[in-house]
């Protein structure tokens, strides 16, 4: 329930950065502050005490009070009286698209704040660590993390359901395309990526420090899965797919480089689209089919002009997907001096298949598939 707030589901924002995105010991600092707070019976609690505690902590990496996930400069504030207006600013909370989803998020807002009035969180803090950027940005866990933010509420006494934030999933994680292949169901959706901060660029107004938006995320959520006869590939490698609750239910993360702007993080690497997932059957020895996912324009135009309505937005991004353009060759075995490998062949370069393949887990990531990792492997 602590990530609900990150931007993940209400919304990112690259300006407020959460309380542990920044230095590593700042839910250490947190800690000893939530410490100094009196308890209720310990009678009164000046004004005051919030602001000369949480100041210095509810700041950027750089000490920006205005850029914190929470900013309390004008809640209660000793110094000026334009600081004393009982204001608390969510920061990391994107303008919903529709007036109705504003009130179910300030409805939110409101029962979490009457339920923690009543019952102060005394909790330690979670150390999510990479999670954040790995895990909590994928569709599948931020439902579940909003399941149990809703069943928390519930439980408060504040009737909440479920089915109210539908919209907010799919205005947020955006569907992309499913497939059914034998029994097997996939599914890509959209994923959050957060954009890093690149260093300052003389720009034509002056300096400027642009983000990298050549990155993106999909999520792959498969079901029916069994994870012991096939294999899920993208673009030759294998998706590090776990397992949810469900049997046969598995979910993960792709990253990869959309685009190749002129300043970006490793600018050396290329573009990773499209990307072709893959199905195998690893008993047979064979793809039994899979999708391709473009980015942009499938025959590689630009639109001229923007969509006239949500319509014809749709029809772009489903135009966008195939169900088609995976591989369609068996699995060849070829001998060499050293071992037997296996590859499957098709119209570009063939990639090579271990007979079972592998996977390569990122220890830092392993909910996602970083296309960019393979880069160097390529050159070499």
């Amino acid at each position: 329930m602590s990530y609900l707030f990150s931007g993940s589901f209400i919304g990112p924002t690259s300006q407020a950065p959460r309380i542990d995105e920044g230095r590593d010991e700042k839910l250490y600092e947190m800690e000893i502050a939530f410490a100094q707070i009196p308890e209720p019976n310990e009678g009164y609690v000046p004004f005051w005490l919030t602001d000369r505690i949480f100041r210095h902590l509810l700041t950027d990496i750089t000490g920006n009070t205005h850029r914190s996930e929470f900013c309390i400069d004008k809640l209660y504030s000793p110094d000026t009286s334009s600081g004393r207006l009982g204001i608390l600013e969510f920061r990391a909370f994107d303008m919903p698209p529709h007036k109705h989803m504003s009130l179910l998020q300030m409805l939110l807002l409101r029962g979490l704040i009457a339920a923690f009035w009543k019952k102060p969180y005394t909790h330690k803090l979670v150390r999510w660590g990479t999670q954040l950027h790995d895990k909590f940005l994928l569709p599948h866990y931020v439902q579940e993390d909003l399941k149990e933010v809703v069943q928390f509420l519930n439980d408060a006494g504040y009737p909440f359901q479920f089915s109210w934030f539908n919209a907010f999933f799919e205005f947020r994680f955006p569907h992309y395309g499913t497939i059914k292949l034998q029994g097997i169901d996939l599914e890509v959706r959209m994923g959050i990526e957060p954009w890093n901060v690149l260093g300052e660029e003389m720009s034509s107004t002056g300096t400027a420090r642009f983000v990298d938006s050549s990155l993106e995320k999909v999520q792959v959520h498969v079901k029916n899965f069994n994870a012991d006869r096939y294999v899920l590939l993208c673009n030759g490698h294998r998706v590090p797919l776990k397992e949810t609750a469900i049997k046969g239910e598995y979910v993960s993360g792709i990253r990869y480089r959309a685009w190749q702007p002129p300043s970006a993080l490793h600018p050396t690497i290329g573009v990773d689209a499209p990307l072709v997932l893959d199905i195998v059957d690893s008993w047979n020895s064979r793809s039994i089919g899979g999708c391709t996912y473009h980015v942009a324009h499938p025959g590689g135009r630009s639109y001229d002009t923007f969509p006239i309505n949500s319509y014809e937005a749709e029809s772009r991004r489903i135009s966008r997907f195939w169900d088609h353009g995976h591989t369609q060759e068996t699995m060849v075995q070829r001998l060499s001096f050293t071992v037997v490998e296996h590859f499957i062949t098709q119209d570009r370069l063939p990639y090579i298949l271990i007979d079972p393949p592998e996977p390569e887990v990122n220890p830092d990531y392993p909910f996602t598939l970083d296309m960019r990792q393979y880069w160097s492997k390529k050159k070499k």
